[in-house]
């Protein structure tokens, strides 16, 4: 009897150890969109360098909730200590302390999950500013100084941003969070992050999975708005070779930019600043080693760490509610809206040039670098194979890069 006992209660701790009896159904709810998600970045390749470690994160977190538990302290009571020698030697190493009653205590902390430490690169805002680094080694500003009006279409394509933030509002959301639903409308994933983590970071698993769920549907998304708003003659239009830019032009661009950056909006400086130092990296050509390091080993372990532990912040308890809805309607509002204004504009600058802009380069004004653009050189040759837009595209397109991150230095200063 004893041995059944035994067995029946190693069963039962066994049970209380496991995750069935700490699962609830929101878990488990979250764990499938985990595998929804595993089979877009995998099999579809929908944004696969985040989407995954993003599913995988959620996964790992609803099967195991404690890894983001954050570190605790416990005040452990010294036994049979009278005077603060003797706490000293029976404290193992800890300070001692005395309380009001005179007994002596050392602060035991116990260790949090390994995400939760982890995820402080999120909550103190360095990862999303590393990955501009890299992404500014791998960006060529030279369509943008080639062709500067494409800054015009880079700030059309951030209206969206504006528009949705002052819908939110309207629809009962906080300025802190209607300022980080937004920024979802810039295509913008690291910018995202950075605006949510600095005003509605309970928001953060639903805004990270929403502005990059919308980055990789961009070829979805954008082509019907594109042709809704253009006719076929001006989506046809050739546009003429962009001029050759120097050397000179492509080192002294991005210390301009963050310079006129940082003096007018300082709330921009560690999203451009790192960006532009990126860039510098690249064109100065004197530090090749760092060049490198920055783009691919730096850029590949941040996105590993931003992706998971952004991912496990996507708990069920604080996904599954339907405010998490309406931020996705909302986030889809703001990127529709973006592009919308963004081929609006270039329309405008087709009447203004006499023909001589294609409409379609102003979509390519979200920041979803390249992926934007590419998809207005699509469009473009589905209307005249032998058009050739991609150049003329990337310069809105990193205009907008700069230009969500301007955005979201303004939302910043507005409602930080």
């Amino acid at each position: 009897m004893a041995i059944i006992n035994g067995f029946l209660e190693s069963l039962v701790g066994l049970y209380n150890d496991s995750g069935l009896s700490v699962l609830t159904w929101q878990n488990y709810v979250m764990i499938l969109v985990s595998f929804v998600l595993l089979y877009l970045a995998i099999k579809k390749q929908f944004e696969p360098l985040l989407l995954l470690p993003i599913a995988f994160g959620m996964l790992l977190v609803n099967l195991y909730p404690s890894i983001m538990d954050p570190h605790a302290t416990h005040q452990v009571l010294i036994e049979g200590a009278e005077t603060l020698e003797q706490a000293k030697a029976l404290s193992g190493g800890y300070p001692v302390f005395q309380n009001p009653e005179g007994l002596f205590y050392y602060n035991k902390i116990e260790a949090g999950g390994l995400l939760y430490y982890l995820y402080q690169g999120v909550k103190l805002g360095i990862y999303p500013p590393l990955i501009f680094l890299g992404i500014g080694c791998m960006t060529d500003f030279g369509p943008l100084i080639a062709n500067p009006k494409s800054f015009i279409l880079g700030a059309a394509a951030q209206i969206g941003i504006f528009i949705t933030f002052i819908g939110a509002i309207l629809l009962g959301f906080t300025d802190a969070e209607a300022g980080a639903i937004g920024i979802i409308g810039g295509a913008d994933g690291p910018t995202a992050i950075y605006v949510t983590s600095k005003l509605a970071p309970h928001l953060l698993g639903s805004i990270a999975i929403a502005a990059y769920s919308y980055m990789a549907l961009v070829p979805v998304i954008q082509p019907p708005i594109m042709k809704a708003l253009t006719t076929k003659k001006e989506r046809a239009v050739v546009m003429e070779q962009l001029r050759p830019v120097s050397k000179l032009e492509k080192i002294l661009f991005p210390i301009v930019i963050v310079v006129v950056c940082s003096i007018l909006l300082p709330s921009a400086a560690p999203l451009i600043g790192m960006l532009m130092l990126g860039n510098l990296f690249k064109e100065s050509g004197v530090v090749e080693r760092i060049n490198k390091t920055a783009q691919n080993e730096l850029m590949n372990i941040i996105t590993i760490f931003l992706g998971v532990t952004v991912g496990a912040t996507a708990t069920g308890a604080n996904f599954l509610k339907l405010q998490t809805l309406g931020i996705i309607l909302l986030g889809l509002a703001a990127f529709c809206v973006g592009t919308a204004c963004g081929t609006l504009f270039g329309k405008l600058m087709y009447w203004l040039t006499g023909g001589k802009v294609n409409p379609l380069i102003g979509s390519a004004g979200v920041s979803a670098v390249p992926m934007a653009a590419r998809v207005a050189n699509k469009v473009g040759q589905q209307e005249n194979p032998g058009n050739f837009l991609l150049m003329h595209a990337m310069g809105p397109n990193v205009a907008g890069v700069i230009g969500s991150a301007v955005a979201a230095g303004v939302l910043l200063r507005i409602c930080g």
